[in-house]
């Protein structure tokens, strides 16, 4: 099973698929819990603890990891480097109170490379995904306020426009995302987690009773990766993964085993 679980992860379609139990552990224990994940084009998996950036391989096992400052938040992988949308300020307040940046880290050795100011995400960037060569930041929000807010940029990190999800309220935001075979994927906090799903114009295609506030991302046709992080006994914070795939009624399933 750990092999064929490898596999599947590192996008090497096998027949089968990982069963409903099925997680791939993060090496390691962490202080803050896990912000989001990313995948690259070999299956490596890049994990944010909020403080720390962990690059594993497929199965879990560290390749390196870097400290970084409070609070690394979701990120994902483009061309070799592994983008965080960081805030050093408030979340979830009125504009003014942020400190929201994206940090740029090198794919293979986790080196600090760029870090360059967002202050568009007025709420605290919080995640972000890459579609098409623009980049898309989401972040906190305000009690009460009755949509979110997706930031979209260029590769240099040019503003160019801020986009309105008619979600209603979610707790915190937004606080994982990913784009995977045409659609977008919302990941909320909450008493209750929802994931939102829109189309390429974030227009609402739904609203489901699902968690996936600890990350999202695409893992080939069909299939998509989600995060959560229990806990140890002694309170340190773990990361798992499971495939997961499009349901129409609750918004992702766990990838069952053939028999």
């Amino acid at each position: 099973m750990h092999v064929r679980r490898t596999m599947i992860l590192a996008g090497l379609l096998v027949a089968g698929s990982m069963a409903a139990q099925d997680w791939v552990t993060c090496e390691g224990d962490y202080e803050f819990h896990l912000q989001g994940i990313a995948r690259d084009r070999g299956g490596d998996l890049y994990w944010s603890f909020t403080t720390e950036i962990v690059k594993t391989d497929a199965a879990g096992k560290i390749i390196t990891k870097v400290a970084a400052p409070n609070h690394q938040g979701d990120l994902c992988y483009v061309d070799g480097r592994i983008y965080v949308a960081v805030n050093l300020g408030e979340f979830n307040q009125p504009a003014g109170q942020e400190d929201s940046w994206v940090y740029v880290f090198d794919a293979d050795s986790l080196e600090l490379l760029q870090r360059h100011a967002v202050p568009e995400v007025v709420h605290g960037a919080g995640g972000m995904a890459f579609r098409d060569g623009r980049f898309f930041v989401v972040g906190g929000l305000p009690a009460g306020v009755i949509e979110n807010y997706v930031y979209e940029y260029t590769p240099e990190f040019e503003f160019v426009e801020r986009h309105v999800i008619a979600s209603g309220w979610t707790s915190m935001g937004i606080q994982t995302v990913a784009w995977h075979e045409g659609q977008w994927w919302f990941g909320c906090y909450g008493d209750v987690r929802t994931l939102l799903t829109t189309d390429e114009n974030f227009r609402l295609t739904g609203r489901f009773l699902f968690d996936c506030s600890l990350g999202v991302v695409g893992a080939g046709p069909g299939r998509l990766l989600i995060a959560d992080g229990p806990k140890t006994p002694a309170g340190r914070c773990l990361g798992r993964v499971r495939l997961v795939q499009p349901d129409p009624l609750k918004g992702l399933v766990p990838v069952q085993s053939q028999p």
